[in-house]
Parts: structure tokens; C-alpha cells; sequence
């Protein structure tokens, strides 16, 4: 029969604090969040990528309004980049047409490559011509279609695994820290108990 009742250790007593439990929620519902955000963001970007609903055909003449930071292609609907196809463009400054890598952006029936990046030096309106051996139709759209969407796409999942995995580790940490310091504080006691019991 033991002289005193077992100790009991207040909650609020044990490290680390209960705190921690509601940081590791927090972690996860931000980095989920985050990635939800950025999953439907990209995934929107990589759907209008390319104005289909205004396409031109060979020997069109498309007036664009651009500014030196618009990251704005020439699409081609069904055919790949070859040397028949050529484009050309004018407007103020030294306006160019570059490589724009490869890439692909797909619509019911349809699948659309980058043929060119525009890359403009001011504000202005600018005036894209296209050409080849057959007949071709063309779209502007944005640098990037699904290609360059999968990186974003890839860290929006891979965000809310990482605030899963980090408030997991943070619950465990907290919960095995707590429960050593819940066992020293008992031993503490008991043996301040059994001190008590010295005469």
C-alpha cells in the first residue's frame, strides 16, 4: 500500500508546451492551402494558354499590344516547329522572335506547339505575320502551355505532402518530448515522496 496517492503532473506543466500542437496544425493548413491555391492557379494558366478563339492564317496580319515584360508567343495549331514555317514582326524598338523550347498545349481535337517567343524592347502596338509551304493556322498565347505548367503542377502537390510530413514530425516530437519530461517530473516526485517518508 503506497503512503501517498500517485502524483499527478499538471498538463500545462509539461515541455514543450501544448502550443506546438496548433503550430504543426497551422504548418499544414497553410502549406495546404498553398498548394491548392497554386494547383488551380497553374492548372488555369496551362487551360488559356493560347487564344484559340482569334487564330490567323498565313499572310495575316495581327496587331498585338505589348509591354516589355508580356511573355507572349506565336502558337501553331496542329503542326510542329520546321524551317517552312516562318514568322516575322514589327513595331517599335528592334522587336525579335526566338526559340521558345519545346511544349504543348491541347484542346478537343487540336494540339498547338510554340513557334515563337515574342521579346519586345518597349510599349507598342506590334504587327506578327506568319507563313508556310501549307496551310497552317496560328494563335497568340503565353510561353508556357502544360510543359511548363508540370513544374507548378508538381509543387502544388508536393506542398501539401510537405505540411503533412512536417506537422506529423512536429505532433511526434512534441508528444515524445512530452511524455520524457511527464516520466521525469513523476520520478521527481516520488522521489521527493519517499525523501518525505525519511525520518
Amino acid at each position: 500500500m503506497q503512503p501517498f496517492p500517485p502524483p499527478r503532473i499538471p498538463a500545462n506543466a509539461l515541455r514543450p508546451g501544448r502550443h506546438w500542437y496548433v503550430v504543426a496544425a497551422a504548418v499544414a493548413v497553410v502549406l495546404i492551402t498553398l498548394g491548392v491555391t497554386l494547383g488551380v492557379y497553374r492548372f488555369d494558366n496551362a487551360i488559356d494558354a493560347v487564344d484559340t478563339d482569334n487564330q490567323f492564317a498565313d499572310g495575316d496580319t495581327v496587331t498585338l499590344r505589348l509591354e516589355p515584360e508580356s511573355e507572349k508567343a506565336i502558337w501553331i495549331r496542329n503542326r510542329g516547329p520546321s524551317p517552312a514555317q516562318e514568322c516575322g514582326i514589327t513595331g517599335p524598338g528592334d522587336p525579335r522572335l526566338s526559340d521558345p523550347g519545346i511544349d504543348v498545349f491541347l484542346t478537343r481535337g487540336e494540339t498547338w506547339n510554340p513557334l515563337y517567343t515574342i521579346d519586345v524592347p518597349r510599349s507598342g502596338d506590334y504587327e506578327v505575320t506568319c507563313s508556310s509551304q501549307g496551310p497552317s493556322r496560328y494563335a497568340i498565347g503565353d510561353t508556357g502551355g502544360f510543359v511548363a505548367s508540370l513544374g507548378g503542377l508538381v509543387l502544388a502537390a508536393f506542398l501539401p505532402v510537405l505540411g503533412i510530413g512536417i506537422c506529423a514530425v512536429i505532433v511526434l516530437v512534441t508528444a515524445v518530448r512530452r511524455r520524457s519530461h511527464h516520466q521525469r517530473l513523476l520520478a521527481e516526485e516520488r522521489a521527493a515522496q519517499q525523501k518525505a517518508l525519511l525520518p
